[in-house]
């Protein structure tokens, strides 16, 4: 398994410091390309030799500097020289090479610089040895990742739904609103893709129409409009004959979507200027699946975030149906062409049979970008498919009409959604995907496949997800594949209306009042395959139900019922299409009832990077390669550690809490306050240096507090403030207006963890405080801790915990003391010599720290300016604390962030079940 990207990152980082000085090619280039493989955890050896000889272009004798046979060929030279003359140089060897050890990538340095060319896709790239840490996963092929790259939305796309947007717009401001609008805006998007992709013949037909058949005033623009409407709704041999031949000349759609008779809107000039300028928009060069944006950029952003409706863009759809089912289905394909037995055509036939029995369901389908992309992707597969079957006889295929030959149908797919307009937009966008699919069918055989009148259609249902059985739109019997993204709704923030929907279908899950919306589909899902082990799902989410509480609520449940994670993309940042972008974090998770020999987990090292695929052996609700457990939220440590808990909690209405210029301004005007002023430290104060002052009032004596008329302000303040709260516990703490609701003062010195920390930094900043300081409750405090227990606190093993289970905010770890601290496994049965040892290298990492006094936690522990003395600090520090562990994981390394967690998730599973009774496990 390649190391892990964190791992890879930092390795990258030291690499770039250690040689930033080299410049002789004679010298250093051996030495430095042995260190450059151990940043992606390989030894030079085992896969590249240097000075290759071969015979370059030209039959002259040369030597390669560094060659890995089919993967690399690489030259050096000292620095400033010529890197093109390097790039030539390394070319001119390929003519030398045997085929199998041609290599695919080419890269060139001078220490200072590299240049890496892909010969497959003709790409290249170039950055200074400053910024290898910024371009590592571009270079993820060394340590044996496989980069997955999705493709993006064609930008043409938005501008096709902004423009439908501004129609909506326009008419809505005229009046015509509500039901009518949705389905008259469905007719007028029908019209101009079928203008573009030949169901209305000639190409242009609507826009001719238009411009020729209404006044410029757009007066009539309504009335024609209907009649258009009412000719596509009609069967050629029903139509009346005197209306005008140019309507008559548009085709019979059928299918419903012009079959209720709708109010005529009024239009004007500049109305009829926006749909003529939509009409010149290359309709037919445009996915169906921007829909959805078009949707999103509708709705009022009110009503769209109590929806929870976040449209996933193409590029996140296919990260679901590659794992979900298509990247089987290709692999599948592409072994069966390989046959050469005789019965491969029957093979090929069967497969064929097989891709059309498939049932897709959507069960929160939007607008139905899932289903219309998961439509394409399978007619495309299918295409391919006739192809191989029939590539030696495709005339005689056109000649039997190719329609005969496809199989695969809109037919196949199921959908549910809670809104009417998102819901015809489904029913339509599938159509014109098929449409789309069948000019290509049409191209590559040369017979015109048009499926109009629409007889099929897919079945997307207007309900309520939550109310409804789903075995009403398609029994789990015939279901193949469940796919989607639920609604994104916080457990805080659901409407009435959605808790009792939650409420109906979350009975019987334990603390089910933790859980966010979107886990509802989880539930409802797996009650569904306990009727079909063989269906598969996999659902788009907010990361929030794989960290912290919800894992153990939700995933509990979801294992009873022999639920298992097939594979899963960790946190990654959102992207959609359209107005309002939804700005969150997200996963992926596929599941099902069925075992598996491998699990697939795509792990990212930038949320809004590229993912890269590692195939485990189990994938746990954390989304971790390690044992399906969850984490209760635990009263006490798993391991006798001191107790953790939180700091400060004033409720004060911030009377009490001053900046430095605040308080040296209230001492001015109050001398007396000064003795009882502490130092206030939360998150930000401790990490970033800022510094608070806290007026500590608890334990200055009356007498003293009536003197100071300013103090005895700031007292009322909060008196009053607590008596406006709603909440009665607020209103009783009014009584005692000097004293917080929450005191933990310890009175020696004690560790503080932040609650909150960037996922950026390789370790969260942990340190002492004294008892003169004042912690708030965005801290974490843990009295009577030792340098030991700051050292394994501060290590890569307890990251790696952290990074596994903690919650998150956005992306930022979100530290816990139930979840994260009581939970983490610590070294047992540690030596008295290991224990010094670990605590000796946690006070090298303060001494490193207070060797750069001007500088806060935030600039020692960003990646791109921590200094060397304190990294090298902490790398003594790991070491240490893997030592302490290594006794129980067999001796062995941890050479990647998943050996760890797996190893932890183990070590917690044993120390789990060999606590003694009465001892409190959660």
């Amino acid at each position: 398994m390649p190391l892990s990207w964190n791992e890879i990152r930092a390795r990258s980082l030291e690499f770039s410091r250690e040689w930033a000085d080299a410049s002789s090619e004679s010298a250093d280039a051996k030495s430095f390309w042995d260190a450059f493989f151990r940043v992606f955890g390989l030894h030079r050896r085992r896969v590249a030799v240097f000075e290759k000889h071969v015979h370059a272009a030209g039959g002259d004798k040369g030597y390669v500097d560094l060659f890995w046979p089919g993967v690399l060929i690489a030259e050096h030279k000292s620095r400033g020289k010529n890197l093109d003359r390097a790039f030539g140089q390394a070319i001119d060897y390929f003519p030398g090479l045997k085929d199998e050890e041609l290599p695919r990538y080419v890269i060139v340095s001078d220490f200072a610089r590299f240049r890496v060319h892909d010969l497959d896709t003709g790409k290249d790239f170039s950055f200074s040895l400053d910024q290898l840490h910024a371009n590592i996963q571009r270079l993820g092929f060394i340590a044996g990742y496989e980069q997955r790259v999705f493709r993006e939305q064609d930008p043409v796309n938005a501008r096709a739904a902004e423009r439908l947007a501004r129609i909506h717009d326009a008419l809505h401001e005229s009046g015509y609103t509500g039901h009518r609008l949705e389905v008259y805006l469905v007719r007028i998007l029908f019209c101009l893709f079928a203008e573009d992709t030949g169901i209305f013949m000639p190409r242009g037909a609507f826009l001719e129409f238009i411009e020729s058949c209404t006044r410029e005033d757009g007066s009539d623009l309504g009335a024609r409009l209907s009649e258009l409407f009412d000719v596509l709704a009609t069967p050629e041999q029903e139509r009346l004959t005197a209306r005008d031949e140019r309507l008559l000349a548009f085709p019979y759609v059928n299918g419903k979507l012009f079959e209720e008779v709708l109010r005529i809107p009024a239009f004007d000039g500049r109305m009829r200027g926006l749909l003529i300028e939509s009409c010149n928009l290359d309709w037919g060069q445009i996915s169906p699946a921007i829909f959805g944006s078009l949707f999103q950029g509708i709705l009022d952003a009110a009503v769209r975030r109590a929806l929870g409706a976040h449209y996933t863009s193409e590029k996140n759809i296919l990260k679901v149906i590659g794992p979900l089912f298509l990247d089987d289905l290709r692999a599948e394909f592409e072994h069966l062409k390989k046959r050469r037995s005789n019965d491969r055509e029957s093979k090929l036939r069967a497969f064929h049979e097989r891709l059309s029995q498939l049932q897709f369901f959507d069960p929160a389908c939007g607008c139905g970008n899932f289903l219309v992309i998961a439509y394409r992707e399978l007619r495309q597969l299918e295409l391919e498919l006739l192809q191989t079957l029939y590539r030696r006889d495709q005339q005689q295929l056109a000649l039997n009409v190719v329609e005969q030959y496809v199989k695969v149908d809109v037919d196949q797919f199921h959908g549910l959604e809670i809104e009417e307009w998102p819901s015809q937009i489904a029913r339509v966008a599938m159509w014109l995907m098929d449409h789309q699919m069948n000019v290509k069918v049409s191209q590559a055989f040369g017979d015109a496949l048009v499926r109009i009148p629409l007889l099929k259609s897919a079945n997307i249902v207007h309900a309520n997800a939550l109310q409804l059985d789903w075995g009403e739109v398609l029994p789990a019997s015939r279901c193949s594949y469940l796919l989607g993204n639920p609604p994104f709704v916080g457990a805080k923030y659901m409407s009435p209306a959605q808790r009792e929907d939650v409420k109906g279908v979350l009975e019987g899950v334990k603390n089910a009042g933790l859980l966010d919306y979107v886990a509802s589909w989880y539930v409802k899902a797996a009650r569904y395959q306990e009727h079909n082990p063989a269906c598969l799902a996999a659902f788009v989410s907010t990361n929030s139900i794989t960290q912290g509480e919800q894992v153990a609520v939700l995933w509990s449940w979801m294992l009873e019922q022999g639920v298992s994670i097939d594979f899963a993309h960790r946190t990654f940042a959102w992207s959609s299409e359209g107005r309002g972008r939804a700005a969150v974090h997200c996963v992926i998770v596929g599941f099902s009832m069925q075992e598996r020999p491998t699990r697939r987990l795509f792990e990212y090292a930038d949320p809004k990077g590229e993912p890269h695929e590692v195939q485990v052996r189990e994938i746990n609700p954390y989304l971790a390669a390690g044992p399906s457990i969850v984490l209760d939220n635990r009263r006490q440590p798993l391991c006798e550690v001191p107790p953790i808990g939180i700091g400060n909690k004033p409720i004060d209405g911030g009377n009490y809490l001053f900046s430095k210029e605040e308080m040296e301004a209230f001492i001015e005007r109050e001398p007396g306050a000064r003795r009882w002023f502490r130092r206030w430290v939360g998150s930000d104060e401790f990490i970033k240096g800022k510094q608070r002052w806290c007026l500590w009032l608890r334990d200055c004596p009356a007498h003293e507090l009536r003197k100071m008329p300013q103090v005895m302000k700031r007292i009322e303040a909060v008196r009053e403030f607590r008596l406006q709260s709603k909440s009665a516990p607020t209103q009783k703490l009014a009584q005692t207006p000097t004293r917080f609701h929450v005191e933990n003062v310890p009175e020696g010195n004690f560790l503080i963890i932040p609650k909150v920390s960037s996922e950026r930094r390789p370790y969260i900043p942990i340190g002492f405080m004294d008892s003169d300081t004042l912690c708030s409750d965005l801290v974490f405090i843990v009295p009577d801790a030792t340098p030991y227990h700051l050292g394994v606190l501060s290590s890569t093993m307890h990251m790696a915990w952290v990074r596994a289970v903690c919650g998150r905010l956005e992306s930022r770890y979100r530290y816990s003391a139930g979840i994260v601290y009581n939970n983490f496994p610590w070294p047992v049965d540690v030596s008295q010599r290991l224990r010094q040892r670990i605590s000796a290298a946690a006070e090298a990492v303060l001494e490193a720290r207070r060797a750069f006094p001007d500088a806060s936690l935030a600039d020692l522990y960003d990646p791109l300016t921590m200094p060397v003395e304190l990294q090298r600090a902490h790398q003594a520090l790991d070491a240490a604390v893997d030592s302490a562990y290594r006794e129980r994981g067999g001796g062995r390394k941890w050479e990647t962030e998943a050996l760890r967690v797996g190893f932890l998730f183990d070590l917690h599973l044993s120390l789990s079940q060999a606590a003694p009774r009465g001892v409190e496990m959660g």
